[in-house]
Parts: structure tokens; C-alpha cells; sequence
């Protein structure tokens, strides 16, 4: 299963852009998964992100934030201009994305949703975010990411 590709890994190739895999073995129901998955690869747990599908204001959207910390909704809502933000169900997030919980990139989706990427990943040389598959993560260059998926950034990130 490692071999094979996912949508985000086909984006990344077509597009040439510069990235590698990364597999890794953790339970999707451990406690503490995303530090688990940085623990895992051996890198430092802020330079792993995960992508939440919420709901903005009824809107689906994407928000990429680091695995050390949560979601701050407010400021997830205020960069996209709305005043409510809440998470979306998973069935919703699975049927939007075309990926399943735990294996959610922002790359590749099924719908390109509107994104926000956390405000500290440009902090990094490089990122890892989920290649589209649970036990299998990608690393770019931030604004690649950002790019890709024609993101904004803000800091929605708290803790």
C-alpha cells in the first residue's frame, strides 16, 4: 500500500513540485495521534499539521494548523470574513474531501474548499501534512502548500 499514490501525491507530481513520502505506523485512535505521527517521522511535532474540514458560516472550509495545538474557530472565522466556525460533521468533511478521517489532506481534495493555512508554517523550511492517506504524510515547502491549494494565511492556531 505504501507504493500507491493518492490524489495529493498526484497533484504534487503533475504539478512538479518538490516533495517526498513519508509512512508511518500509528494508531488513528491513540491519544495525542499528531505528536505520536512526529514522533514517529523524527521530526518536531511543529512542523506536522493537520487539515480540519470546518464550517464557516454554512461554507465548507479547509484549516491547516499545527499538530501541537487546536483550532481557534474565532480566528479561523474572522480570516475567512465570517462570524461563525464550527467543525464540520465527518461524514460531510469524508464526501467533501474524498478522503477519510485521519487520512484528510489539503492537497487533492475532491472539491477545492477554501483554505487557511495556519500563519506559523512559514516559519519552517518544510511541512508535513497528510498525503491522503492515513499512515502516510507529505513534506513541502509552506508556500507550496499555500499555493497549491490558494490558500490565505492567518494565525488560527491556539496553544
Amino acid at each position: 500500500m505504501a507504493g500507491q499514490g493518492t490524489p495529493a501525491t498526484a497533484l504534487l507530481a503533475k504539478r512538479k513540485i518538490a516533495h517526498s513520502t513519508h509512512p508511518y505506523d500509528v494508531s488513528p485512535d491513540a491519544p495525542n495521534y499528531g505528536a505520536l505521527v512526529a514522533a514517529a517521522l523524527g521530526v518536531p511535532p511543529e512542523r506536522v499539521f493537520k487539515s480540519l474540514v470546518t464550517e464557516v458560516d454554512g461554507e465548507l472550509t479547509v484549516a491547516v494548523v499545527p499538530v501541537t495545538g487546536e483550532l481557534d474557530l474565532k480566528a479561523l472565522a474572522a480570516a475567512v470574513g465570517g462570524k461563525r466556525a464550527a467543525l464540520a460533521d465527518r461524514a460531510v468533511a469524508e464526501r467533501a474531501s474524498g478522503y477519510l478521517r485521519g487520512g484528510i489532506s489539503p492537497l487533492g481534495q475532491r472539491r477545492r474548499l477554501p483554505t487557511v493555512v495556519d500563519a506559523s508554517a512559514s516559519t519552517h523550511p518544510t511541512v508535513y501534512v497528510s498525503a491522503g492517506r492515513r499512515g502516510l504524510q507529505v513534506q513541502l515547502a509552506p508556500g507550496d502548500l499555500v499555493a497549491l491549494t490558494g490558500a490565505r494565511t492567518a494565525p488560527i492556531a491556539a496553544g
